[in-house]
């Protein structure tokens, strides 16, 4: 890499090339994001958003369900519409769009109901994800495992067109938000120097990252400690042999406090404090599944565990998984997926 020139062509020329004449086509456009959207589902819809409507684009973001309130913040978040509020309408626009954006996700399943809709639009369709496996649905694919998140793939696609001198303060903020969110604030799936170099080309539009950290992490409500407190107190499990620990909330728990919508974000990464404790999982109860999280330190690959028991994926030390069955069933496949990770999780920690 030539220190003149510090971000990478990552993004195959070819593509970036395809992207913006497809972008260029279309008038009509439509952006996606997973269930429950995280910081960086919002934070690259959102960026993309403004660049779309910059150039005169009648862009919508749909998104599967709602998000959290501490991402409200974020220029445009006003204007996103939510499917499950309104299916009909949502699915007429997406049989009625020219182009379709599915960002941070990399199956359609993964998008619930407004899956189907999907698929059945005649749209063009663009996948711009960093998750393993992506589908076979989409026109072009832009699937990189290897980056810290999709808002830095957003970066990237710009900057590779050419239009970083274009890039706007509300995109910036979206981006670096997408970025610091699905690294924890930048302490993993992060080591790669060239993140820190888009941070600096950010920083010279002038973004405020103090203010963003502070809009995200000290932006929480009272309920939200009271369950963070209710949890590590009343719902861990340690299994220092293994290096492992287990937080917990069962929909009973959660009905005990005035959960909102993003209130456990981040409760996963607690355990990881312990000393000693190298893998942490958090097992949620939600609306028909078991929602699951996990983080992990060193070499230990929480992905794979992730997927060899529930489904799941992501990065080395940061996945996250899904089971449809009972609460009572995902906390024993866990365990016994414990002692099938065992050898690995010693070996890790002891290489």
């Amino acid at each position: 890499m030539n220190l003149t020139d510090p971000i990478s062509e990552v993004i195959q020329p070819v593509k970036v090339a395809a992207i913006m004449d497809a972008i260029e086509r279309s008038e009509k456009i439509v952006i996606t994001t997973h269930l429950s959207p995280d910081g960086d589902a919002l934070g690259s819809s959102l960026a993309l958003y403004h660049y779309l409507k910059g150039r005169g684009k009648q862009v919508r973001i749909i998104i599967p369900n709602s998000f959290p309130y501490f991402l409200k913040w974020m220029k445009g978040a006003n204007e996103v519409e939510i499917y499950e509020y309104n299916p009909s309408a949502a699915q007429h626009i997406l049989h009625h769009t020219d182009l379709i954006f599915a960002l941070d996700y990399n199956i359609p399943k993964r998008t619930g109901d407004m899956g189907s809709a999907l698929e059945a639009s005649p749209a063009k369709k663009i996948l711009i994800d960093h998750h393993l496996f992506p589908g076979n649905i989409f026109d072009i694919t832009v699937s990189h495992p290897e980056i810290s998140s999709t808002s830095e793939l957003i970066f990237r696609l710009l900057f590779q067109a050419g239009k970083y001198d274009e890039l706007t303060l509300a995109e910036a903020e979206c981006i670096y938000c997408g970025m610091m969110t699905d690294t924890g604030g930048f302490t993993f799936n992060s080591s790669d120097p060239e993140i820190f170099e888009i941070i600096s080309l950010l920083l010279r539009k002038k973004i405020d990252k103090d203010a963003i950290y502070s809009h995200v992490y000290n932006n929480y409500s009272e309920a939200r400690f009271r369950l963070l407190g209710y949890t590590l107190s009343q719902r861990m499990q340690v299994y220092p042999d293994l290096h492992a620990a287990l937080i917990y909330l069962s929909r009973e728990d959660q009905s005990q406090f005035r959960f909102g919508k993003g209130d456990t974000e981040g409760f996963v990464n607690y355990p990881l404090s312990i000393k000693n404790i190298i893998f942490s999982t958090f097992i949620r109860e939600d609306e028909g599944l078991i929602k699951l999280s996990f983080r992990s330190q060193l070499s230990f690959p929480c992905n794979e565990f992730a997927a060899d028991f529930f489904n799941g994926g992501g990065h080395l030390n940061a996945s996250g998984g899904e089971y449809y069955g009972t609460f009572e069933e995902a906390l024993r496949i866990y365990a016994d997926g414990l002692k099938a990770y065992e050898s690995k999780l010693k070996q890790a920690i002891n290489p």
